[in-house]
C-alpha cells in the first residue's frame, strides 16, 4: 500500500500504480535505490489504475497517467542531462537571468557546495517566473485569498531572490517574461498575446513589494540588533510591520528563520485578536466562567474522560449558541483553571432535553467539577448575526414588494450564507430581486438600531404587523425590532412599515454592520414555495465585483462575435467554446442573481448565434471538399478518401454531400488530426442496397484502428488512431477492398 498505491484522500479514486524509474548510471542491478531519494536513480513516470471510487464501493474502470514532473524528467534522460535545469527547456531562462543579474554564472551546485545559495537562486527564479508567467495568462493574479494567494507568495520569493541573492536590479524578473515565451510559448500561445500584462502585472507587485521589504528589513535588522541571542522577536514590533505597514506575517517569519531568531507568536495572535474585536462592529462577547455538571460519551454519563475522547459537556452556564431558530450554533474553545495553556475547542453546541450541549473532543483530561472559562469564536458568531439581522431584513423587503400575503417558510443562517425560504406563486423576476436589494440597502445605510426586548406572549400577539413562522413559541417570548422600540410597538397599535419577529436567535445592534447583501440565488422549490441564497459583507461585495467582471467580459465577447462579419469556421468554433465557458461561469459564480439572469440571457442569444455560424461555415466546407473529392473519384462505385479537418461535423457533412451527388456509391472518409493520430470516420451506403451496412463497414475500420464505431444501415460514424501516415494510406485501401469484396460476395449470391 505505501509503496504501490494511489488515492485522492479516504474517498474518491483509487488504485494501484507502475512506476518507471531511470538509472543515470547504468549498467548495474539498481532496485533497491528506487524511491529512496538517490539522484542518480529517478521517477520518470507513473501510471495510476484508478480501478475504484468512493473508498472502494464502486468500480471506476479508468487510468490516470501521474506526470507531475515525468515530461520534465523524461525530458532530462532524453537529452543525456542529469538535471531538469541543464535541458533547454531552462538553459536559455538560466542564461537570460545570469544577462540581468550580478550573479556568477549557473553551476548546478546544491547544499554546501552552493556558496551564498547563488544556484538556488538562479533554480527559484526560473521555476517562479514559470509559473508565474503561465497563471497570469491563464487569469490568475496576485491577491490575497486562494490560489491568488499562493501566487503572490511566489512571485515575493521570486524577487527576493532576484534581487539579494543574485543582485538583480529592479524590473529584471519581467524582463525574463520573453524568454519563457519564447520556451513554452509553442505549449502556451497566451504567453506571447498576453505578454505585455504579464510583464506590468509583476513589475507593479515587484515595485509594491520592495517598497515595503526595504523599510521592513531596516525595521526587523534595528530590533534584531538591540536583542540577546536568546531573546524572541517582539511581538508589537512584528504586528506593527504588519498591521501599520503591510508587511507579510509569512514573510516575517521567513526574514527571522534565515536569521536564526524565533518570534513571540503567542503574543502576536493576542494582538490579532485584540484589533479583530475592535473591528466586530462593537460587539463585546467577554468570556463565560462556567462548572462542567456533565460528561456524556457512549451513551452514558462519566465522571471523567481522558485525552482524545470525543464526549458532550453540560454546564451550569454558558454564552455558547446553541442551534435553534434557523441559526447554527457556535464554536470556540475552553481553558481550564490550572491549566490556562491548553485550549479545548468546542465543535458544536446543540439543545438535548433541554440542556446545552457542547460537544468536543477532550486534549486533556476532563472531570465534572472543573472550572472553566469559555471563549466564542468571535468572527463566527458576528457573520451569524450580520446574517441573521439580514434575513428580518430581507423577510421584511419581501413583504414590502409583494403584500402581507408572502409568508416565511423556513430559513437558514450561517457565518457563511443566509436561506430563505417564502410562499410565492412563482419565481421572482429581475426587476423584484433589484427591488429586494435595493430596499436591504437603503435599511443597512440609515444604520438603524437592532432592538430586542423579552415580552409575554399575548402581549406580542398584539404588535400590528408581527411577523411569526408556524411553530410554538416559549412564553415570554423576544421580540426583535428594526428601528423602533418593541415599547413603543407594545403601546401603539398602529401598523407600522418596520421589520418586527419573534426570534431568539443573535442579532447585530446596528442595521449598517450588514455593509451589503446579495441575493446570489432564487428559485422555486415546490410549486409556491421559493427558496433565496444570499451573502452579505465582503462576500456579498465580492459578489457584486465577480458580477460586474463577468459583465465585462460577456459584453467584450459580444463586440469580438459581432465585429467577425466573415469568421472561419476555426475561429468561430473558438468563440462558441469561449461562450459555453463564460456560461458556465455565470452559472458557477456567487454574483447577484439578477445580474446571473440577464448574462444568461445574453449569452443564450450568442450560442444560438455562434452555433448558425459554425453550421453554415461547415455547411460551406463540406460542399467544397465534397466537390474536390468528386472530380478525384468520378463515377467510382467505392469512394474511399482522406478529409483535412478537425470537425466531425465536417466530416459527416461532406460525406452526406457525396451521398446527395453520388447516391449509387459506398462513401467513407477518414480525417487524421495530427500530433493525436485521432482518426474520425464517417460513412455512407445507399438504401435498399444488401452488400455492407454502414455500421458493418465502419466498424470494421475502425477496429483495425483500435477504435469504435456505431450507426444505421445507411450512415455510420466512430474513431480510431492511426500510428502514422503510412498506416493510415494502409487502412484506406484496406476499408475500399473490404467495401468491394462485399459487394462481389453479394453479386455472387444473387
Amino acid at each position: 500500500m505505501m509503496d504501490n498505491f494511489w488515492e485522492m484522500g479516504e474517498t474518491g479514486p483509487c488504485g494501484p500504480c507502475t512506476e518507471i524509474h531511470y538509472d543515470h548510471v547504468g549498467s548495474r542491478h539498481a532496485g533497491a535505490l528506487i524511491n529512496t531519494g538517490s539522484p542518480a536513480v529517478v521517477e520518470i513516470w507513473n501510471l495510476v489504475f484508478m480501478q475504484e471510487a468512493d473508498g472502494g464501493l464502486r468500480p471506476l474502470p479508468m487510468c490516470s497517467v501521474d506526470t507531475g514532473m515525468g515530461l520534465e524528467r523524461l525530458v532530462t534522460v532524453l537529452q543525456g542531462k542529469r538535471s531538469n535545469y541543464d535541458t533547454d527547456l531552462f538553459t536559455p531562462l538560466l542564461s537570460a537571468i545570469h544577462q540581468c543579474s550580478k550573479a556568477p554564472t549557473y553551476r548546478g551546485r546544491t547544499g554546501e557546495e552552493d556558496d551564498g545559495r547563488v544556484d538556488m537562486g538562479y533554480r527559484v527564479v526560473a521555476d517562479h517566473i514559470r509559473t508565474l508567467c503561465v497563471c497570469i495568462a491563464d487569469g490568475v493574479h496576485p491577491g490575497m485569498t486562494g490560489a491568488e494567494l499562493v501566487l503572490r507568495r511566489i512571485l515575493r520569493r521570486a524577487v527576493r531572490f532576484s534581487t539579494e541573492v543574485l543582485q538583480a536590479p529592479e524590473g529584471a524578473l519581467a524582463s525574463l517574461v520573453p524568454t519563457v515565451a519564447h520556451i513554452l510559448g509553442d505549449a502556451y500561445p497566451e504567453l506571447h498575446t498576453e505578454m505585455d500584462r504579464i510583464v506590468e502585472i509583476i513589475n507593479i507587485n515587484e515595485t509594491q513589494f520592495l517598497a515595503s521589504l526595504r523599510q521592513g528589513r531596516r525595521v526587523i535588522n534595528r530590533t534584531l540588533s538591540k536583542m540577546d541571542r536568546d531573546d524572541e522577536f517582539p511581538a508589537p514590533v512584528a504586528w506593527a510591520l504588519h498591521h501599520n505597514l503591510g508587511f507579510p506575517l509569512d514573510l516575517i517569519y521567513l526574514m527571522l528563520e534565515e536569521r536564526s531568531a524565533t518570534l513571540d507568536r503567542l503574543g502576536l495572535e493576542r494582538l490579532a485578536a485584540r484589533q479583530e474585536k475592535v473591528q466586530l462592529d462593537k460587539h463585546v462577547f467577554p468570556g463565560c466562567s462556567a462548572t462542567v455538571m456533565a460528561l456524556y460519551c457512549n451513551q452514558s454519563l462519566l465522571s471523567e474522560v481522558g485525552r482524545g475522547q470525543r464526549c458532550g459537556m453540560v454546564l451550569d452556564r454558558t454564552c455558547f449558541y446553541a442551534e435553534q431558530g434557523g441559526q447554527t450554533h457556535d464554536q470556540g474553545y475552553f481553558t481550564k483553571d490550572g491549566l490556562q495553556d491548553v485550549l479545548f475547542p468546542v465543535e458544536c453546541a446543540r439543545l438535548a432535553g433541554g440542556y446545552v450541549v457542547h460537544e468536543l473532543t477532550a486534549t486533556e483530561t476532563l472531570r465534572t467539577g472543573d472550572q472553566i472559562q469559555l471563549h466564542v469564536d468571535e468572527t463566527r458568531r458576528v457573520a451569524c448575526m450580520e446574517k441573521h439581522t439580514a434575513a428580518h431584513m430581507l423577510n421584511f423587503a419581501l413583504r414590502e414588494l409583494l403584500g402581507s400575503g408572502v409568508a416565511q417558510r423556513g430559513s437558514h443562517v450561517t457565518a457563511d450564507r443566509l436561506r430563505f425560504d417564502f410562499s410565492s406563486k412563482s419565481s421572482l423576476s429581475v426587476s423584484q430581486l433589484q427591488e429586494v436589494e435595493r430596499l436591504i440597502q437603503r435599511i443597512i445605510k440609515e444604520n438603524h438600531v437592532v432592538h430586542t426586548q423579552e415580552v409575554p406572549l399575548a402581549r406580542a400577539n398584539e404588535i400590528a404587523g408581527l411577523r411569526t413562522v408556524d411553530e410554538v413559541y416559549p412564553d415570554p417570548v423576544r421580540v426583535v425590532s428594526v428601528g423602533l422600540p418593541v415599547s413603543e410597538l407594545l403601546h401603539d397599535h398602529t401598523p407600522r412599515r418596520v421589520s418586527v419577529e419573534l426570534c431568539c436567535g443573535t442579532h447585530l445592534l446596528r442595521t449598517g454592520g450588514i455593509r451589503h447583501l446579495v441575493i446570489t440565488s432564487e428559485r422555486q422549490m415546490v410549486k409556491g414555495i421559493s427558496r433565496i441564497v444570499a451573502v452579505t459583507g465582503d462576500d456579498a461585495k465580492q459578489a457584486r465585483e465577480a458580477g460586474q467582471a463577468l459583465l465585462e467580459e460577456v459584453e467584450s465577447l459580444t463586440a469580438r462575435i459581432a465585429a467577425d462579419r466573415a469568421p472561419s469556421l476555426q475561429r468561430a468554433q473558438r468563440l462558441s467554446k469561449e461562450v459555453g465557458l463564460l456560461t458556465d461561469a455565470v452559472e458557477g459564480t456567487p454574483i447577484p442573481q439578477w445580474q446571473r439572469r440577464e448574462l444568461q440571457t445574453g449569452l443564450k442569444a450568442l450560442q444560438r448565434r455562434t452555433n448558425t455560424t459554425i453550421r453554415k461555415l461547415e455547411i460551406r466546407e463540406a460542399a467544397a471538399k465534397a466537390h474536390e473529392l468528386l472530380k478525384r473519384h468520378l463515377n467510382k462505385t467505392v469512394l474511399v478518401d482522406t478529409l483535412e479537418t478537425d470537425s466531425k461535423s465536417v466530416v459527416m457533412k461532406t460525406v452526406n454531400q457525396l451521398g446527395e451527388q453520388a447516391p449509387h456509391a459506398l462513401i467513407m472518409l477518414l480525417s487524421h488530426l495530427q500530433p493525436s493520430g485521432r482518426v474520425l470516420c464517417a460513412c455512407q451506403v445507399p438504401k435498399g442496397q444488401t452488400a455492407v451496412s454502414a455500421s458493418e463497414w465502419a466498424l470494421a475500420v475502425c477496429g483495425r484502428l483500435r477504435g469504435s464505431a456505431g450507426g444505421s444501415a445507411t450512415v455510420a460514424k466512430g474513431v480510431g488512431t492511426a500510428t502514422d501516415v503510412a498506416h493510415l494510406q494502409e487502412t484506406l485501401r484496406w476499408a475500399e477492398e473490404f467495401a468491394h469484396s462485399k459487394r462481389q460476395h453479394a453479386l455472387h449470391t444473387q
